[in-house]
Parts: structure tokens; C-alpha cells; sequence
């Protein structure tokens, strides 16, 4: 590996790493159960290979000279994170239960349903089309096609997401065993619930008042 694919490869770590949305829903899947948090994993690696797909393809370059399709977006976006924010904290006002493994402060969740939120998470957020078409071309050397070295790269965003997210998720299941407690379970819940809340205002936020 060369210095500067190495460089673009600790700069993607610490990228799809970073906390935020994309971790919290995981967090919450995992919690439900070890296969809603891979699913949700697995749908916002789905998203990020949207987004690579979208940058070496040059739709993102379009978004980035269109505020207001940008914006609209930006909206929609945030719109879906706050929505899982308030699912969240609404489902702490479900009755509270004792029984040994299991708790009412997590939600049933589906595979598919959390497959679902975590690409909708991730695909409905613009500005990491915006982000990855800024950053790829940086990397990319001046001689030669850029189209196989830009793939690369973006192989290597999405590898480095399915690696990622999925050892959150089976850590939060491993973990399982004291997080479900009821208690436990509704802190988490609230937590991640705060999280998602004002990571969706935030961002909805600031698309209005830019």
C-alpha cells in the first residue's frame, strides 16, 4: 500500500468511525437483537456505496452547484433522523417489565425494517456525497484514468464500513445481556433517542438558517 492510500484509508477510519447517526442507529438495531443490528450495519454500508457511487459518477458534483435541490434534500434527510429520534423516546413510555431478558424499552425490529432505517440514515444525508466528491479527487494521481484508482478508493470506504459498523453492532450484543435490562435497556434508549433527536434538529437546522 502507498503512502497516499494508506493516508485516504486512515482519513476513511476515522470518517465512518466518527460518531453520529449512522452509530446510534446501529446502537439501537443491536439492541433489539444481534440480526437487526447487522442488518442495520449492512444497510448503512449500503448507503455509503450509494454515496462513493454517486461521487465517481459525478451526481454529487450536480448537487454540489444546486443549493436548493441540496437543501431539499438536507431536509429530508433530517426529517427521517428526527422521526427515529422521537420513535425512540416515544417507546419509553411503553409499561416498564421485570421479566428476565426482555424489556419494553426496546422495540421489536425487524431484519428487514433495520436494514431499511440504517440505508435510509445514511442515503437520505447529502453531505456525505458532498464530503466523499472532495475528498476522492485529492487522492487520486494526475497521470493516467482516474476511474480505477477513484473505485479503489471507494471499495475501500465501503470495506472499511462493513467491517465497522458490524463489530459495533455484535459488541452491543455482546453486551446484550446487561444492556436489555430494563433499566439499562431505557437509558440506552433515552440515550440514543437525545442522540438521534438532536443530531435530526441540528441538521435540520442548518440547511435554514445557511
Amino acid at each position: 500500500m502507498d503512502a497516499t492510500l494508506l493516508a485516504f484509508t486512515l482519513l476513511a477510519v476515522g470518517l465512518v468511525a466518527l460518531p453520529g447517526a449512522d452509530f446510534a442507529v446501529v446502537v439501537r438495531g443491536a439492541l433489539a437483537s444481534r440480526r437487526a443490528g447487522l442488518a442495520c450495519a449492512f444497510g448503512i454500508a449500503a448507503g455509503l456505496l450509494l454515496h462513493t457511487v454517486l461521487a465517481v459518477a459525478g451526481v454529487a458534483a450536480v448537487l454540489a452547484t444546486l443549493p436548493t435541490l441540496f437543501r431539499a434534500l438536507q431536509l429530508v434527510g433530517a426529517a427521517y433522523v428526527l422521526y427515529l429520534g422521537v420513535q425512540a423516546l416515544r417507546s419509553l413510555r411503553r409499561p416498564r417489565t421485570d421479566a428476565p431478558g426482555e424489556s419494553a424499552a426496546l422495540p421489536r425490529l425487524t431484519a428487514a425494517a433495520a436494514l431499511r432505517q440504517g440505508f435510509l440514515t445514511n442515503a437520505l444525508n447529502p453531505k456525505a456525497s458532498i464530503t466523499f466528491l472532495s475528498i476522492l479527487p485529492q487522492f487520486v494521481p494526475d497521470q493516467g484514468s482516474a476511474l480505477p484508482r477513484t473505485l479503489l478508493l471507494a471499495t475501500i470506504v465501503v470495506v472499511i464500513a462493513l467491517l465497522w459498523f458490524p463489530m459495533v453492532a455484535l459488541l452491543v450484543d455482546r453486551l446484550g445481556r446487561f444492556l436489555r435490562r430494563p433499566r439499562a435497556a431505557r437509558a440506552v434508549e433515552a440515550v440514543t433517542g437525545i442522540a438521534l433527536t438532536g443530531l435530526g434538529l441540528g441538521l435540520l437546522i442548518a440547511p435554514l438558517t445557511g
